[in-house]
C-alpha cells in the first residue's frame, strides 16, 4: 500500500498533474503513511526526474512551473502532519529567497525554489521586488542561514549589493551566507560585491546551498 501511495505522490509530479498531487498527499494522510517518507520518497524523487529531464532538455518552463506547482499542492499537505520540531531535523537548512528591489520576475526564483524544497530545505519567499531592509529585517527574525536573491536585469544588480552593505551597517553580515543569481548575475559580480556564493542555475544552486550550511 505505501509503495503504491510512494508512486502516486511521485508520478503526480513527473506527470505535472497538481491535482493527482493533492489526492495522493490526501491518500497518504488518510493511510497514515510518515509524511516526511511520502515528501522524501515520493514527491523529491519525482522532483529529480523532473529536474534531469530539464537539464536534458526535455522539459522546459512551463512544464518546471506545472511540476513546481503539483510538488507544493502535495507538501503543503504532508506538512500539516508533520511537527515543526520533526521538520526541524529534516531539514537541510532555511533560505530566504526574493527577487530585489525593482525586478519584478520570479519565474527562476519560483524553479530554484521548489528544488531547495524538494532537497529538504525551509523556504520562506518573500516574493518579488523587495528591499534590502525588509530582506534582513526577515533574515533576522526568521533565523535564516542563507539569504538568496536573485535580480533578472542589469539595472537591478545593484540592489545585491545593497542587500550586503544593509547587512554590514546593521552588524549581523557573519550570520548569514548570502547567495545570488539571476541572468545578467555572474560570479565575479558576487566576489565584488562580497556575497558568499553565485548560483548558475537551480541544481547549481541546492548544491551550493547544502555547502554553505555545513
Amino acid at each position: 500500500m505505501s509503495d503504491k501511495i510512494f508512486e502516486d505522490l511521485k508520478n503526480a509530479v513527473i506527470d505535472l498533474n497538481p491535482d493527482a498531487a493533492i489526492v495522493a498527499a490526501k491518500a497518504a494522510m488518510a493511510a497514515n503513511i510518515n509524511p516526511v517518507d511520502g515528501i522524501d520518497k515520493g514527491l523529491s524523487e519525482g522532483m529529480s526526474v523532473i529536474v534531469e529531464r530539464f537539464d536534458e532538455g526535455e522539459l522546459f518552463m512551463p512544464q518546471i512551473l506545472i511540476a513546481a506547482q503539483a510538488f507544493q499542492n502535495a507538501c503543503e499537505i504532508l506538512q500539516s502532519g508533520i511537527s515543526k520540531e520533526d521538520i526541524a531535523k529534516m531539514s537541510n537548512g532555511k533560505v530566504l529567497f526574493f527577487s530585489v528591489a525593482g525586478d519584478i520576475h520570479d519565474i527562476g526564483k519560483n524553479i530554484v525554489k521548489t528544488m531547495l524544497m524538494a532537497n529538504n530545505f525551509e523556504v520562506k519567499d518573500l516574493g518579488r521586488d523587495v528591499g534590502s531592509d525588509t530582506v534582513i529585517d526577515a533574515a533576522i527574525e526568521w533565523g535564516a542561514d542563507v539569504v538568496a536573491g536573485s535580480a533578472l536585469m542589469t539595472t537591478t544588480m545593484p540592489a545585491q549589493r545593497d542587500v550586503i552593505n544593509g547587512l554590514i551597517e546593521r552588524g549581523v553580515r557573519d550570520k548569514f551566507k548570502v547567495m545570488f543569481g539571476g541572468a545578467p548575475v555572474t560570479e565575479a559580480w558576487c566576489k565584488e560585491i562580497g556575497a558568499d556564493a553565485y548560483g548558475d542555475n537551480a541544481a547549481d544552486a541546492v548544491r551550493i546551498a547544502k555547502e554553505l550550511v555545513k
